[in-house]
This record gives C-alpha cells, sequence and structure tokens, in this order.
C-alpha cells in the first residue's frame, strides 16, 4: 500500500463502471486554490519555504500553490497535462487520510521535490510522480472489475505509455501469503529500480517523504515504519550514485545528506518503538 503512515479509504471520485478521467467537472485547478488569500510577497516567501513547513503553515492549499509555482515555466501542453494528473490524482484520493493530513499532500510534496530539488523538467516524471500511488492504492477505481494491469492501461490511455510505466515501476505487486511482506516490499523496490532509472527518481522522492519525513509522524505505527524503511537506505544510496541515474552530482549528493539523516532517525526512532513494545 501507498498509505504508509495512514489509513486507506475507498474513493469517491468514481461512479460504477466508469473510471476518474483526469479533469473532473468542478475539480480545482492547483493555482485557483490559493490565488484570493495569497499576495505576491508571501509566494515569494512560499517559494524558498521547506515543504514539510508549508504543510504545517498551509496545507493542501499551500501545497497546491507551490506546485503550481514550480510548473509555471513548462510549456503550456506540459502544464495541463500536469494539472490533468493532479486532478486524477486528488479525485482517486479524495478520501484518504495520510496521519492528520490529506493523502494528497503527499503526492504533491513528492512531485514538487522532483521539480524543485532535484531540478527536473520532465513533465512525464512529475506526472508518474502524482499517480504513483493510484494504480497501488485504487486500481479498483480506475478500472472497475479488474487489476492492475489493466488500471496501468488507464494511465496509459490518459497519460501515455512511458508515464504509466514508470508507475507500473513504483507499484508494488500483490504480495504473496505467508510472507513478509516489508521484506517483499524491499525486494520489489530493489528489482524494479535496478531496470528504471528514472523511476529512483520518484521513489527516492516518495522515500524522502516516507522515511526522511517520518520525524513528521507520531503513533504506533512509528516503529514499524522506520523498521520497514531502515534496509532501504544502503540500497537507494547504492542506486542513487550510478552514473545512469539521471540526476546531477550536486543533486546525489544532496540526497545522500538526506538517507544519512533518514538512518540517523531510524536508529533514533527504533529503540524508543523497542522500549515502548517491552513487557511492563
Amino acid at each position: 500500500m501507498g498509505h504508509e503512515t495512514g489509513t486507506s479509504a475507498a474513493c469517491g471520485g468514481a461512479s460504477a463502471g466508469q473510471p476518474p478521467v483526469a479533469g473532473p467537472a468542478g475539480a480545482t485547478s492547483p493555482r485557483a486554490a490559493t490565488d484570493g488569500d495569497m499576495g505576491a510577497g508571501e509566494r515569494r516567501l512560499l517559494a524558498a519555504t521547506p515543504l514539510h513547513a508549508i504543510t504545517a503553515l498551509h496545507g493542501e492549499a499551500g501545497l497546491r500553490e507551490r506546485f503550481a509555482m514550480e510548473i509555471a515555466r513548462f510549456p503550456d501542453a506540459d502544464r495541463q497535462r500536469l494539472e490533468r494528473a493532479l486532478d486524477l490524482a486528488a479525485a482517486l484520493h479524495a478520501a484518504d487520510r495520510r496521519q492528520r493530513e490529506p493523502y494528497l499532500n503527499h503526492l504533491l510534496r513528492v512531485a514538487t521535490r522532483i521539480i524543485s530539488h532535484y531540478h527536473v523538467q520532465d513533465a512525464d516524471v512529475v506526472c508518474a510522480a502524482l499517480l504513483h500511488d493510484a494504480v497501488e492504492d485504487h486500481a479498483a477505481d480506475l478500472a472497475p472489475g479488474d487489476g492492475q494491469r489493466e488500471a496501468l492501461a488507464v494511465i496509459a490511455a490518459q497519460f501515455g505509455d512511458r508515464v504509466a510505466e514508470l508507475v507500473g515501476a513504483i507499484t508494488n505487486p500483490e504480495y504473496e501469503a505467508g510472507r513478509d511482506k516489508h521484506e517483499q516490499y524491499r525486494e520489489h523496490v530493489a528489482t524494479s529500480l535496478e531496470a528504471s532509472p528514472w523511476a529512483r527518481v520518484i521513489k527516492v522522492s516518495d522515500f524522502t517523504d516516507n522515511g526522511v519525513g517520518l520525524i513528521h509522524t507520531s503513533g504506533p505505527k512509528l516503529g514499524k515504519l522506520a523498521s520497514k524503511y531502515a534496509p532501504l537506505v544502503p540500497v537507494l544510496r547504492e542506486l542513487i550514485t550510478r552514473p545512469d541515474t539521471p540526476l546531477s552530482d550536486e543533486v546525489k549528493a544532496r540526497i545522500l545528506g538526506q538517507l544519512d539523516r533518514a538512518e540517523q532517525r531510524f536508529a533514533a526512532i527504533q529503540p524508543a518503538s523497542d522500549h515502548t513494545d517491552a513487557p511492563g
């Protein structure tokens, strides 16, 4: 599941037998979310504000505005496709929560980080980032009565084969019964990212939000999540440093620093969790 720190609820955005389409009637565009509330000075400040700070200060509206600012310099056709991908993600995940926030916040941070922090201007990659949990969490809403393969075909029809391939590389398959789910998750990540350098870019942004951002999480799942993510740090570290990973040396160094901090945070969380779970 993509819902690493919250619970999943069924999407209300699709009617029976009809998959949701990008740009549903009444959907709010990213820029429209805060145009009436935020002045030019506040927008300049927003452009320099860390993504989790935007979340705390402005919530979904602020993250939408930051995303709109980042995609404003994309060509018109790409920007419109990105807005449609956001509309679809918002419809699919409308009822999903991540701790105390809308799940869409996570998707907005993952996509915005790729543009702003990783300096990626590839609309296919950013579309896939917005939709990276769509098939894993809402295949039945995309392709009612069918499975992940059919849901990926819907993504391909709306956004292109490359977007669907990237989403597919990030999507966890159905887990085998009787095997540890976290172990299967890590095996899938290592195998799929081995073959898809651009999927590594999406996954490391997702990991940053789920893993590095775990410091912003609380609750009984915290220790289990730290145990799930900690073994991925060396895997991602090795993949990110490969020559075929399409990021600059500066960006790779930044990511490696974040992975180091994640490792420190996991080490701090896990002993506390062990102590909490101990009898007596």
